[in-house]
């Protein structure tokens, strides 16, 4: 029977590969370079994957708006 750390740790674990993998995935089509490798290199329990999908999304909203 799982123990609560070891419940706590699967529940971590997906949600920072759901997090990282849609981050990855953006970076990757953007031909971010660098964000990509910090994405991959560094476990941040999706802080890391949540911040850049944040600040992008809100420069890309930006960049559109200047272009309308």
């Amino acid at each position: 029977m799982p123990t609560r750390i070891q419940i706590l740790l699967i529940v971590i674990t997906i949600w920072e590969m759901i997090w990282k993998g849609f981050a990855l995935w953006k970076a990757a089509q953007k031909s971010e370079r660098n964000w990509f490798i910090a994405l991959l290199v560094l476990n941040t329990i999706g802080i890391l994957p949540i911040f850049y999908l944040l600040i992008r999304k809100d420069k890309e909203e930006k960049r559109v708006e200047k272009s309308s």
